[in-house]
């Protein structure tokens, strides 16, 4: 193959995230209206959960490209959601944020060992958010664009 004729990565495809899915997991109805609000400004899909339970249905019906995640839910912890997406080999390459009012060192090494991508702090800072979403979001569609490509070779 001559460079010429070698597969390539359309720049104009990973800045499209109108495609993206995003899943907002959060016990409290407050902060996912406030997470949703803050994250109008991308082109995402975005659906929500209230915990974690609901969370793993709704990544099976619909797998989403990120996940917002708070750590402390009923029925099942931020932590142990992060480690059945993470275990899963069908779910294991969605990006993880985990959201938490948590600010021991210990809980983000907790949130590192389950397998989260990335971490915030609450109350969320809407630069930060959407600057890190969009950030990972673009390496998201970056590995499965080249995922696609070496297997198309």
């Amino acid at each position: 193959m001559t460079a010429s004729t070698q597969p390539t990565i359309d720049e104009t495809a990973l800045s499209d995230l109108s495609n993206a899915k995003l899943l907002l997991v959060d016990d409290n109805q407050q902060n996912l209206e406030l997470m949703q609000a803050y994250l109008e400004s991308l082109p995402c899909t975005v659906t929500t959960a209230r915990d974690g339970l609901e969370a793993i249905e709704a990544i099976h019906r619909g797998k989403p490209d990120l996940v917002l995640l708070d750590v402390m839910m009923p029925k099942m912890s931020g932590f142990e959601v992060c480690r059945k997406i993470k275990s899963d080999p069908a779910t294991r390459d969605i990006v993880v944020i985990m959201v938490t009012a948590l600010h021991e060192v210990g809980d983000h090494e907790r949130a590192v060992e389950s397998g989260t991508d990335d971490f915030l702090s609450k109350p969320v800072n809407k630069l930060e958010l959407v600057t890190r979403v969009r950030s990972l979001l673009r390496v998201a569609l970056l590995k499965r664009k080249l995922t696609e490509l070496l297997a198309n070779q």
